[in-house]
């Protein structure tokens, strides 16, 4: 027998915590940002950023959007991908930037 899934809230991410894949805590999910269109999440808003993952501008703003693409799993909290723990060394050649909220 299959067992159904139980539709989730998305609202139910807002306050929990971010860490990447590696363990190192990212900041808390404060919204989340979607495409109404295509129906589908695109984006955390994370604020209570990590000082060391983040530049000081990202730091002054309210805080960063990450795409959800960088998601891993979700439960008690976010995993993301580790890619977020290398945005403090951004690459000019990449698109993967953070993005000041």
């Amino acid at each position: 027998m299959e067992t159904e899934k139980i539709p989730q809230e998305i609202t139910t991410l807002v306050g929990r915590e971010v860490y990447s894949k590696n363990g190192v805590f990212v900041g808390e999910v404060e919204d989340i940002r979607l495409d109404l269109e295509r129906q589908t999440v695109t984006g955390l808003a994370l604020h209570q950023l990590n000082n060391e993952l983040f530049s000081s501008e990202a730091r002054s703003a309210r805080g960063v959007i990450i795409p959800y693409r960088w998601v891993q799993a979700v439960g008690d909290v976010v995993i993301v991908n580790d890619i977020v723990e290398r945005l403090h060394q951004p690459d000019d050649e990449t698109d993967e930037e953070e993005v000041p909220a």
